[in-house]
């Protein structure tokens, strides 16, 4: 069976080849009558688009990378559908890149893949969102890309949440159920959404006249592994917390594994919450407390910036998304 081409696509049409370019591209300027003869000649012909003659046309790969460095596997996934849902509308296909942030070499091997992929930009996440040294290395390169929950968005196109706002509500929220010993497994330092908790925690406890506890105070890395070593210090002090607020979801279910190890009920003698609302929030017992954050919106809303700045067909911008709170059963009334 021959291949359909762009131009049988424009004699079906009765348009001209660059016209059938521009539906394809979705450029304006195509009245919509014309518009849907073309797509309608598309779908009757079954004609699929050679990425290759598409990127000699135009100079473009039609790619876009995802880059990250991120221990939790559920945001990271979720990210992803996202990104790939806003690449897919747009005909454009993704690259994901694993990527260790603290490696010495790290813009060099960033550089070594963006001369293999040739990609036309950018989707950055924490903690390589806020990384100076590549943000330097591609604003000199002019590499388009946008940033997700940068920690200074000023200068950043991409999408954000109010994390420190968010952040504050949750302590608010087990303040209202008689909890006055809150412990806080604070995020890596080296994500915005690490720094933004933790001043959100601090906000809330303020604003409910308590004092911060440094005891309760623990570091932790948006892990799993994390949460877990966290909430086995918390659970071994002599005047164990009454609630755990652990800055990301992976972490909070960390600390409810450590609380059933010790034999500690959740949410009977602690609760625990957390941060993100990933997957794993109702796939663990008791099902969690936490603060959602709409990941998956945030990856494709972050894309759709990124792609118009490639495209030149707008103003990208920072976006802001709003969170809730989403009470489940690991919280509960303080013992």
């Amino acid at each position: 069976m021959a291949h359909v081409t762009i131009n049988d696509v424009a004699r079906a049409s009765g348009t001209s080849k660059k016209t059938v370019s521009r539906v394809l591209n979705n450029e304006p300027n195509v009245r919509d009558s014309v518009r849907e003869r073309v797509l309608s000649a598309i779908a009757e012909l079954n004609y699929r688009r050679l990425t290759s003659a598409r990127s000699l046309a135009t100079n473009r790969s039609f790619m876009i990378g995802l880059l990250y460095d991120n221990l939790s596997p559920s945001y990271i996934m979720e990210v992803q559908a996202g990104v790939l849902e806003a690449c897919e509308a747009q005909h454009y296909s993704m690259m994901v890149q694993p990527l260790v942030s603290t490696a010495a070499d790290f813009v060099g091997h960033v550089e070594d893949i963006l001369s293999r992929h040739r990609p036309d930009g950018l989707i950055l996440t924490p903690p390589i969102t806020d990384h100076p040294q590549l943000l330097e290395h591609l604003r000199k390169n002019d590499l388009p890309f946008a940033s997700i929950a940068p920690l200074h968005p000023k200068d950043c196109i991409g999408v954000m949440l109010h994390e420190r706002e968010a952040a504050a509500a949750m302590v608010e929220h087990l303040v209202a159920l008689g909890h006055r010993r809150i412990a806080h497994i604070i995020g890596d330092p080296k994500h915005g959404g690490g720094v933004w908790r933790l001043a959100g925690f601090r906000d809330g406890m303020k604003r409910a006249g308590l004092k911060e506890n440094p005891a309760y105070m623990v570091q932790g890395q948006f892990s799993f592994e994390s949460g877990v070593a966290a909430a086995r210090q918390l659970l071994a002090l002599k005047q164990r917390p009454t609630a755990i607020f652990a800055a990301d979801d992976d972490m909070a279910v960390g600390a409810i594994w450590a609380a059933c190890e010790a034999g500690v009920s959740v949410p009977g003698d602690i609760s625990i919450c957390g941060f993100d609302d990933t997957t794993i929030a109702t796939q663990v017992w008791p099902p969690l407390t936490t603060i959602h954050q709409p990941v998956r919106e945030m990856g494709r809303r972050a894309t759709e910036e990124l792609l118009l700045r490639v495209q030149e067909k707008g103003d990208a911008r920072m976006v802001e998304v709003g969170y809730e709170m989403r009470i489940r059963a690991s919280t509960a009334p303080a013992p």
